[in-house]
């Protein structure tokens, strides 16, 4: 991830030792590990003092941690009405996508095959990762340790100003993307899809690899949109035909 990056994005809570211990960063660290595990749902309402009763925090912190969650697009907030997790129409989802599918087709088009043995192995220590964050169950591991596997899968394409599309791509489904988080099947699959993409970076099917990252997008995608409640948009794609 790029846009919108504070210390605490990459999982690792890397940054200054300041900035590391401030109380907001730490709170607004916590209540997005919640998200990623899915305890809110999209739309939820963010009450400043329920968050401050359930992690001992002030009200001032609540309100710095919200204003930073607000600025990475994880929260929306609206006037008179506080804060609430963000939501995406099913027609925003569909185009997102769309643009994340080309993008990720387009790069993985521009990936020459074989790669080398060091990009291998690299790949295969971030999967490795990957893995034994699943095995934990840890959704917040898991969430970091699969964006570190796709970041290091988009730099293989080259191309710097197609690789930042594609990170703020993935930014944008930052919390479509989290819905699948707590799916063991679904996290398996992947798993197992991660290991497919790496075996097909040491041949030379490149459009193998293409179809396999732009089909590994999708269920997120599904995901998500099942969990909205149709739209005028859906319910006219849903109409029998006459």
């Amino acid at each position: 991830m790029t846009e919108g990056r504070t210390a605490w994005r990459d999982g690792t809570g890397a940054g200054s030792p300041e900035t590391a211990e401030l109380p907001e960063v730490q709170l607004a660290r916590a209540l997005e590990a919640e998200v990623i595990a899915g305890r809110f749902a999209p739309g939820s309402r963010l009450r400043e003092e329920d968050i401050a009763g359930r992690h001992g925090a002030s009200r001032h912190h609540v309100r710095a941690a919200l204003m930073a969650l607000e600025r990475t697009g994880l929260v929306e907030r609206e006037r008179n009405k506080g804060a609430r997790i963000r939501t995406f129409t099913a027609k925003a989802v569909r185009q997102l996508y769309d643009v994340r599918e080309m993008l990720t087709r387009q790069a993985a088009l521009r990936v020459s095959l074989p790669i080398d043995a060091a990009k291998m192995a690299d790949l295969r220590e971030l999967q490795a990762g990957h893995d034994a964050a699943i095995t934990t169950g840890d959704p917040v591991a898991i969430h970091f340790a699969n964006d570190r596997f796709h970041h290091a899968l988009f730099d293989l394409c080259g191309n710097p100003y197609l690789i930042e599309l594609l990170r703020a791509a993935m930014n944008q489904t930052y919390l479509i993307r989290a819905a699948t988080t707590a799916d063991a099947a679904r996290l398996e699959t992947a798993r197992r899809e991660h290991h497919m993409m790496i075996d097909l970076l040491g041949g030379t099917d490149g459009w193998a690899f293409a179809e396999l990252g732009v089909a590994h997008l999708r269920p997120s995608q599904e995901a998500y949109l099942a969990r909205l409640t149709p739209g005028p948009e859906d319910r006219r794609r849903r109409r029998p035909a006459r």
